[in-house]
């Protein structure tokens, strides 16, 4: 479970153009669900997965990981949480360029050691999971757009993490490839995985694989809507 108290983000503090992101968020996000963020751009979307992601740390309020509050960590704690818990789907997919589609996939699992060829095997299997074997000595920028997507999932999931966050994950994409990306979605899910993500797709919020829909507005949560009877 993920606990949010009191969720401040201000940018610019103590300047002109002081920006306050979140204003006082309040949120439990339970294990092994699909949960979908959703509001106009500007509503604080991408800064709430920042801070759940340990990406950023909050202005004030408090942060609890299952039974521990990470809010106080010092970034190196706070780093090796991230890389062991989270996998990370950007809507750029931040792919380096020059590097294989094998190398990127494996990119995120060197600082933290271990075997080398366990980890190759392991990249090349979740290349092959998404059909991407045959491409995995290819370039990352002599891929397609929905590739180069699968590629990114196939990087998020290397150190085999518990949460999957995924900001506007559909919003390059054409409706076979979103309509594809929810498929790998929804199987995650059926391996216990917990995914948290921000869309503004109607494909995206709607499907039947979201447990869980919070609309934001102005750095604030407007509706969570209740876990739906029957998701499991």
């Amino acid at each position: 479970m993920i606990e949010l108290k009191g969720i401040h983000k201000a940018f610019n503090t103590g300047r002109e153009n002081e920006f306050h992101a979140l204003n006082g968020i309040d949120l439990h996000l339970p294990t092994q669900r699909v949960t979908a963020f959703r509001g106009p751009s500007g509503s604080g979307k991408t800064t709430l997965l920042s801070i759940i992601g340990c990406l950023s740390r909050p202005t004030s309020g408090r942060v609890r990981l299952g039974e521990r509050d990470i809010s106080g960590l010092p970034e190196r704690f706070l780093t090796h949480i991230r890389r062991q818990t989270f996998g990370f789907i950007f809507q750029q997919f931040n792919l380096i360029k020059g590097l294989s589609a094998l190398e990127n996939v494996m990119l995120p699992a060197y600082p933290l050691g271990g075997n080398w060829r366990a980890l190759h095997e392991r990249a090349e299997s979740l290349l092959g999971d998404l059909r991407l074997a045959h491409r995995r000595a290819a370039a990352i920028e002599h891929l397609s757009g929905g590739e180069q997507q699968r590629v990114a999932i196939a990087r998020a999931l290397i150190n085999d993490p518990q949460i999957i966050i995924a900001d506007e994950p559909t919003a390059n994409l054409d409706t076979g490839l979103a309509m594809e990306f929810m498929a790998i979605l929804e199987n995650l899910h059926a391996v216990g995985k917990t995914v948290i993500l921000t869309s503004h797709d109607p494909l995206v919020v709607d499907a039947t694989i979201v447990h869980q829909v919070i609309d934001m507005r102005d750095g604030r949560i407007v509706t969570p809507v209740p876990i739906a009877e029957g998701c499991a």
